[in-house]
């Protein structure tokens, strides 16, 4: 598997592991973002990283 992949699955991890109530709207997936970009590189080959893990957590906001 590819490093990015690594990472995008650990993020998802997270993200899914905090209590329902922490990851219910955007704002709180944008904090969650903001810690994730400075604790985890996401290599070059991005030009936007808040965007890219934004896109990674948005189909999860809210869910179950």
């Amino acid at each position: 598997m590819r490093p990015e992949n690594d990472l995008r699955r650990k993020v998802i991890r997270e993200w899914m592991s905090l209590p329902r109530d922490r990851r219910k709207n955007q704002e709180q997936a944008a904090t969650f973002a903001a810690k994730t970009i400075k604790a985890n590189a996401l290599g070059p080959r991005h030009d936007d990283p808040f965007q890219v893990v934004m896109a990674w957590l948005s189909p999860r906001i809210g869910r179950a």
